[in-house]
């Protein structure tokens, strides 16, 4: 009996399960492959911006530059947070505090949208590697009653009355792990990656307060 024969003997709480299952898998390869993608440009991205901005010989070339090699808005964002200091109304908390704290409030919060936008479905990763193997195991539970359920209803025991649900169970506990397994991996290698990416923008956002606060002043953004 194969796989498809199987599911297709399933009550519908059987096939919900084999369909969840499968709608788990096919969003977290989704998510798999574009994030392997988009950290992949993205770390090459972060390096050629940041040789661009150093080679530049101000901040409105560097703006350029970065317009240039920037594709994935990464280092951008940033040095326009940054030259966007004193935009604010004045006599603001926005404008409270000196030059190098109003720096660090405006890296930073452009440093967290940046970073929320490259940890962007790691949720969804992390939450089919540890629901799978249980929506799995539920789908084991319910063949298995289903088994003891034909024993007791017949009286008797004969391998074909078992055979279908006990199937039918041992191919949920395998779809299970067979989900929650690649997401796992992926979880952790690509937030290995999103851990590198990050701590290379958070030294970019350091040099670049360290710069604008040793000039002591902030061009006003190209237009």
């Amino acid at each position: 009996m194969g796989i498809l024969d199987t599911l297709a003997q399933a009550d519908a709480l059987g096939r919900a399960v084999a369909l969840l299952l499968l709608a788990m898998s096919v969003a977290s390869w989704v998510v798999i492959v574009w994030k392997s993608w988009l950290l992949h440009r993205a770390a090459r991205d972060v390096r050629l911006s940041t040789a661009a901005f150093w080679q530049a010989s101000d901040l409105d070339d560097a703006d350029k530059r970065l317009a240039t090699f920037d594709a994935r808005q990464l280092l951008l964002p940033l040095l326009r947070a940054a030259r966007s200091l004193g935009s604010a109304p004045a006599h603001t908390l926005a404008t409270a505090g000196d030059r190098s704290q109003q720096l660090t409030r405006v890296l930073r919060d452009a440093l967290h949208r940046v970073l929320a936008r490259l940890q962007y479905g790691q949720v969804l990763l992390a939450t089919v590697g540890s629901t799978a193997p249980f929506v799995g195991l539920l789908g084991t539970v319910w063949g298995i009653y289903h088994a003891l359920t034909s024993i007791g209803l017949d009286g008797g025991f004969r391998i074909e009355q078992v055979s279908g649900p006990v199937g039918e169970a041992l191919i949920m506990t395998a779809a299970g792990l067979a989900v929650a397994i690649p997401a796992v991996l992926a979880y952790n290698v690509l937030g290995r990656k999103v851990a590198e990416i990050e701590a290379e923008l958070e030294g970019f956002a350091r040099d670049l307060r360290e710069l604008l606060c040793h000039n002591g002043t902030v061009p006003a953004p190209a237009v």
